[in-house]
């Protein structure tokens, strides 16, 4: 049985030197999350597609719902005046939901790489800054780090830097351990294909014993979990986090 775990491969290195990063390497999760973008994209397009106010088809009906469960989230859970943030939000969503099922074509997750989660808590970090300065202002956002007492502003900093790390994390790692079961589970099945019927004696025997046969059924069963139910529930997640967290920092002014 044979795992690559050297993560995302690089397709090809770009003679553009960057500052500090060196060469622009054109990595799996790169190529792979344009795709990602490109699908989305093509959705939309698709959907939206010639509306109409009366009669309206399938098609303009699902894209009318998709957005009023967007509304019903933010909304819901942020209020009104945050309207502003739900195609922001209905964004992240769906890009992390995509990116979470694309294993089940072949493709490698980007979600799996630690570069992606960090990209979009970075943001999310800026823009519950962003909340805190606005409502607080500057100075008020600075003092809010010596809130009790002025002994607390190395661990209100540190609290500070972690909610990124930790979203990032959370979802990086869940999504991960998927690919990594589903590996070994494919791994470990084809071992025991092998090893069944290479039981059965002559010819027959070591030609099927070649054939991966407990690979087909087993995996598509478990992938309901690991990359349905779990890819979506990340994206739920890391999304009800975000504007928690952006809510939260709203209030705190």
């Amino acid at each position: 049985m044979e795992l690559d775990i050297n993560g995302a491969r690089i397709f090809f290195t770009l003679p553009i030197d960057l500052p500090v990063l060196g060469q622009l390497k054109i990595s799996e999760t790169m190529i792979v999350s344009w795709i990602v973008m490109i699908l989305i994209t093509g959705l939309c397009i698709w959907l939206t597609h010639d509306l109409k106010e009366e009669n309206i088809s399938k098609r303009q009906a699902v894209a009318e719902l998709l957005v009023e469960q967007a509304n019903k989230f933010v909304i819901g859970n942020m209020g009104e005046k945050f309207r502003y943030m739900i195609p922001f939000v209905a964004a992240l969503f769906a890009t992390s939901v995509v990116s979470n099922l694309i294993s089940l074509v072949g493709l490698r997750s980007p979600t799996s790489d630690l570069s992606t989660e960090a990209a979009w808590a970075v943001v999310v970090f800026i823009m519950i800054t962003a909340q805190k300065i606005k409502t607080s202002g500057f100075g008020g956002y600075l003092k809010g780090f010596t809130q009790p007492i002025p002994v607390m502003t190395p661990f209100n900093i540190l609290s500070e830097l972690a909610t990124p790390v930790s979203m990032a994390c959370r979802h990086f790692g869940n999504i991960l351990s998927g690919v990594v079961i589903n590996g070994l589970i494919y791994g470990a099945l084809a071992v025991a294909s092998s090893a069944l019927l290479g039981l059965i004696p002559g010819l027959v025997g070591d030609v099927l014993s070649q054939i991966p046969v407990l690979d087909v059924g087993v995996p598509a069963i478990l992938s309901v979990y690991f990359d349905w139910f779990s890819g979506i529930m990340q994206a739920f997640i890391f999304c009800m986090l975000t504007v928690m967290y952006i809510a939260n920092a709203a209030e705190e002014g």
